[in-house]
């Protein structure tokens, strides 16, 4: 059954974040596998969920992510995912501007200087 469950989120993790969630997964498997598969397992069950679309989703994740404030690596992922399940560059701008009226400057400039690294990756898709 885990295996399946591992399967499942590992398949959901590449749909997604592609590339970033494979290295997020990789690196964390090299310091608990345990958690990795974890992880992995729990997004996929998440990421299951019919109810919302996975761009509705990654709205939703990535305001979470902004008003928290201290989860800049993770924004990131969840930036490039946005963009992977079809968010513009402006959708996902004004997603932060929006959180920064709730979660205040700090955290919407801390999750804007996130957005200009992914936007200004190399290898980004345009």
């Amino acid at each position: 059954m885990q295996n399946e469950r591992l399967e499942k989120g590992l398949l959901k993790l590449k749909e997604i974040d592609g590339k970033a969630g494979e290295q997020v997964y990789e690196k964390l498997n090299t310091i608990s596998p345990f958690i990795a598969g974890f992880l992995v397992e729990s997004f996929g069950d998440i990421y299951s969920i019919t109810e919302i679309d996975n761009k509705t989703r990654e709205i939703a994740v990535i305001g979470a992510l902004t008003a928290l404030g201290s989860a800049l690596p993770q924004l990131k992922v969840h930036i490039h995912a946005g963009l992977n399940v079809g968010l513009t560059k402006d959708e996902i701008l004004a997603i932060i501007n929006t959180m920064g009226i709730y979660v205040g400057f700090p955290a919407m400039l801390n999750a804007l200087y996130a957005a200009q690294e992914v936007f200004n990756e190399p290898d980004l898709k345009r």
